[in-house]
């Protein structure tokens, strides 16, 4: 499944933080989901593309894509 055709079920900008607020506010948001929701997280800059599918991976969630435009980031991840 592409990611563009995944319906989140919330999204967050995070285009205005700096590491390490970019996955402290991701992290907040997905602990407000249930497990199996979808969050698309937006987001800009070298060092949140690494850092958010990172931790988010090593918290067990599931990356289901990124998508690049225009110099931002799209990150689909689902709860666990």
């Amino acid at each position: 499944m592409q990611p563009k055709s995944i319906q989140p079920d919330r999204d967050i900008d995070i285009t205005g933080e700096v590491c390490p607020m970019t996955f402290v506010r991701t992290k907040l948001m997905l602990e407000r989901m249930k497990s199996g929701e979808i969050l698309r997280v937006r987001l800009v800059g070298e060092e949140p593309l690494r850092n958010v599918p990172r931790a988010a991976r090593d918290e067990g969630h599931a990356i289901l894509g990124i998508e690049a435009a225009g110099g931002v980031h799209m990150v689909t991840i689902r709860r666990a």
